[in-house]
């Protein structure tokens, strides 16, 4: 595995604070909690304000290029001249060379969804049509998909403390290859893509595994970067799974019990 195993249990990512517990007889008792901190981060390109994330204030450059990089505001990794994080204040600072005229333009026209974690978010009406078929061909087995959903579940500890954040995998069948937790499960999404995007990481031959919905949004993101295979341990929207089928994306839920939901692109799947 590139990344570390052991997920990093700190202070900058959770609190322990004073809660009180009651039962149904009306007993009280004191009782410290593990919380996850939710900070705000502010996006900056080219001195212009972009967007403020709520987010568990971690991996904040994989974070914001991940964001820029699926919306549009960057295109290449050659686009990215300089980036500066202040964790301090929450500002982030990205100077890039690309043309952000049209992006901007559109991140005028917003649609709301159904997303959580960092306020609410948005996505282009027309990204559907103008996302490109996923023709990643990748093949894995059933037991390779539980196998990895396992490998989440052991390795993270922030949700064993504190039942606040969604885990997402990026992953080939036969190993992971990264863990990113987040309040959102945007985020965690995005940092999988800014890191990919930061590594010139190729990622038509990977797996995106989280605990989150399968939503538009979320199949719109991995489309636009030309990730072939989606997985959760919850379920998919209609829309998604549309989506899915005409993107020529493999869509999973349900990854529970030992078994799991197929939705669309079984081909990929070795019997």
């Amino acid at each position: 595995m590139d990344e570390e195993k052991q997920e990093d249990f700190s202070s900058e990512k959770v609190s322990n604070v004073t809660t009180w517990v009651y039962d149904k007889t009306g007993e009280c008792i004191e009782k410290p909690q593990w919380v996850i901190q939710e900070r705000p981060v502010t996006l900056y390109v080219n001195g212009r304000e972009m967007v403020t994330l709520l987010c568990a204030g971690h991996h904040l450059e994989e974070l914001a290029v991940g964001f820029l990089f699926a919306d549009g505001f960057l295109q290449s990794y050659e686009d990215l001249e300089k980036i500066e994080v202040d964790a301090e204040t929450g500002k982030i600072d990205i100077v890039t060379r690309a043309d952000t005229s049209i992006p901007e333009q559109l991140w005028m026209k917003r649609t709301i969804t159904s997303g959580c974690g960092k306020g609410t978010v948005f996505y282009y009406a027309l990204d559907a049509l103008l996302s490109r078929k996923i023709e990643g061909n990748v093949k894995f087995s059933p037991l390779q998909v539980l196998e990895r959903m396992e490998e989440m579940h052991r390795m993270s500890e922030i949700y064993r403390h504190t039942h606040g954040v969604h885990n997402t995998l990026l992953a080939t069948p036969e190993r992971i290859l990264l863990f990113r937790d987040d309040i959102g499960r945007h985020n965690a999404v995005d940092m999988m893509v800014g890191h990919a995007f930061l590594n010139r990481m190729p990622l038509d031959d990977k797996m995106l595994i989280t605990t989150g919905r399968l939503t538009s949004e979320i199949l719109i993101k991995a489309a636009k970067v030309n990730i072939p295979v989606l997985i959760s341990r919850n379920t998919a929207t209609t829309l998604a799974i549309e989506l899915a089928q005409s993107l020529n994306i493999t869509l999973i839920g349900f990854v529970r019990a030992g078994k799991f939901t197929v939705y669309s692109g079984r081909e990929r799947i070795v019997e």
